[in-house]
């Protein structure tokens, strides 16, 4: 198998007709990763007694999912977006939620354009964007600024999704997290204030384990690009973020570029300017990490399998080299 399927693929049949019944008063959309989990927690604090639905969402089906929700009646419940960027296009799904009855709320740390802002904020009931907090932090500072755990899991949270890592328990649940089927029992757990239980510290060990192959791995499959910075780009087989510290230290490389089979990529820079290069290819981002899609064709497939790199490669090398800091 060319790299470890994470998860199945979502039953979106089975999400339409849990909301549709729903009997709660807040539907969360958010991310599908650490930030996510703890905005969820936030959210499950916060609306303990109205009930919370949540779906947990990759960056390319976010569209798809605000489709589906904006097919259902929303009887003046909350949708509540979070950790989730604008998609070009996006605002035709928000106005057919408004007129399905649905509140919309929506926060996030990712960079805006200002007409992106002034678009969707004259459609949704509230909007905040702030880049220097994670997602988390933004929820737990609108939704639950006097619960003390919520505060907590908002520093864990941000300590690890804004890079800082000086709080370990970050690091842990960080890397736990990037196994899916763990994010409810974190969710659950960090609700309590418990940040390490038996389960965990099972989970991140094995992680450990397989994440030090994969890295190995990803470092023979490398390229390394670039004029004017160090690209190094390779097949992605699991563990992108640490893979990605990892392809650094021991390549001294300025970007580094992780490209999954399916065309889809996770980017992380020294300069600012992961977001800049993930724009040009369909996604956006941070300044210093962010993610896009290739375009690609069977070929680009094949070549990828067997020889470890196409087109691509070298397309997004030069592409990287245009960019200004």
């Amino acid at each position: 198998m060319f790299f470890k399927r994470r998860s199945a693929k979502p039953d979106t049949t089975k999400i339409q007709a849990d909301i549709a019944l729903r009997t709660v008063k807040v539907v969360h959309l958010t991310h599908n990763d650490f930030d996510a989990v703890g905005a969820d927690a936030v959210h499950r604090i916060r609306f303990r007694k109205e009930g919370v639905y949540t779906v947990f969402s990759s960056v390319g089906k976010f569209p798809m999912y605000l489709d589906i929700i904006s097919q259902i009646a929303g009887k003046g419940d909350t949708l509540s977006i979070s950790d989730l960027s604008y998609r070009k296009g996006i605002e035709q799904h928000l106005r057919r939620l408004k007129q399905k009855g649905w509140r919309i709320e929506w926060r996030d740390h990712h960079r805006w354009h200002e007409d992106e802002i002034g678009l969707v904020k004259s459609i949704v009931d509230h909007l905040h964007i702030d880049t220097g907090r994670c997602a988390c932090g933004i929820c737990a500072s609108d939704l639950t600024p006097d619960d003390v755990i919520a505060q907590e899991i908002a520093l864990v949270v941000c300590d690890y999704d804004l890079w800082k890592h000086q709080d370990p328990r970050s690091g842990v649940l960080g890397l736990v997290l990037q196994r899916h089927e763990n994010r409810e029992h974190v969710r659950d757990m960090i609700m309590l204030g418990v940040f390490d239980d038996k389960k965990i510290r099972s989970e991140y060990e094995d992680i450990m384990r397989e994440m030090n192959r994969v890295m190995e791995r990803t470092k023979r499959a490398a390229s390394i690009l670039g004029t004017k910075y160090r690209t190094v780009v390779a097949p992605m087989y699991g563990y992108p973020s640490e893979t990605a510290a990892y392809l650094r230290k021991e390549l001294g490389s300025d970007i580094e570029v992780l490209v999954s089979q399916s065309g889809k990529f996770s980017i992380r820079s020294v300069p600012n300017i992961s977001h800049k290069i993930a724009r040009e290819f369909g996604g956006g981002g941070h300044p210093n990490a962010a993610g896009g899609f290739f375009n690609f064709t069977l070929t680009d497939k094949i070549l990828l399998r067997l020889f470890k790199k196409n087109q691509w490669f070298e397309k997004i090398a030069r592409y990287a080299d245009t960019i200004q800091k």
